[in-house]
């Protein structure tokens, strides 16, 4: 069972999304908040899998909430996911950059919602391929290279490349495997070395710091530079 908390200072959004949430078997909304503060309360007494939150709030919002949350040991095993009612909103490149699992468009479609909430429990790529070049891309020409990003790409051995390339296209653990003829068990095991050396809290990072490093960039093809 994947514990849900919906944070949104909307009460109708969160109640449509509550109610979508309920009708699956393997999702049970365990708590709501309308603001920052009674979230972190929640989530700190709750520890749900995944958070759904509003990233535009007053008084506290998605982007501070999320900073403590992830600031938090106690809650590394929660996902964020960020909402908002915009496709590209300028905030979600900061709330990737610091942590989030990925974000919803709040207008989504009930099975996109419920299939983000499925990936960001299980830590799978939530955004689409589409949308995650999308995304990257117009963070990348804002981004600066990060020289610590760069010193921690050093570690990573010609297969992680080829391995991180493909995760900032936004495939899946079965996709990966798919496209570098592995099983779906060593491409996961890629993907979690990677993460380690780079010090990803999750998918998303990986694509963050894929970028960062200048290892892909605007205009990219999926094959890694040397």
């Amino acid at each position: 069972m994947t514990s849900v908390v919906l944070v949104d200072d909307q009460a109708l959004v969160r109640i449509g999304i509550a109610t979508l949430l309920g009708l699956e078997d393997d999702i049970e909304v365990v708590g709501q908040a309308d603001g920052g503060e009674e979230a972190l309360e929640l989530i700190t007494r709750l520890r749900p899998d995944v958070v759904l939150m509003d990233i535009r709030m007053p008084g506290l919002d998605g982007l501070a909430a999320l900073a403590r949350i992830v600031a938090d040991p106690g809650l590394s095993g929660v996902h964020v996911v960020m909402l908002t009612t915009f496709a590209i909103d300028e905030y979600i490149f900061e709330a990737v950059r610091a942590g989030a699992a990925g974000y919803l468009v709040k207008n989504s479609e009930p099975e996109e919602l419920i299939r983000g909430v499925r990936a960001a429990a299980n830590g799978d790529a939530l955004l689409s391929p589409a949308v995650t070049r999308r995304l990257m891309s117009e963070y990348a020409t804002r981004a600066k290279l990060a020289p610590a990003t760069l010193r921690q790409l050093g570690q990573l051995s010609a297969r992680e490349r080829e391995v991180l390339v493909l995760v900032a296209a936004g495939l899946s653990n079965t996709e990966l495997a798919e496209r570098l003829f592995v099983s779906p068990l060593t491409a996961k095991t890629h993907v979690s070395r990677i993460m380690t050396k780079l010090d990803a809290r999750d998918r998303a990072q990986l694509v963050v710091a894929a970028y960062e490093s200048g290892l892909v960039s605007p205009g990219w093809s999926d094959s890694p530079r040397r």
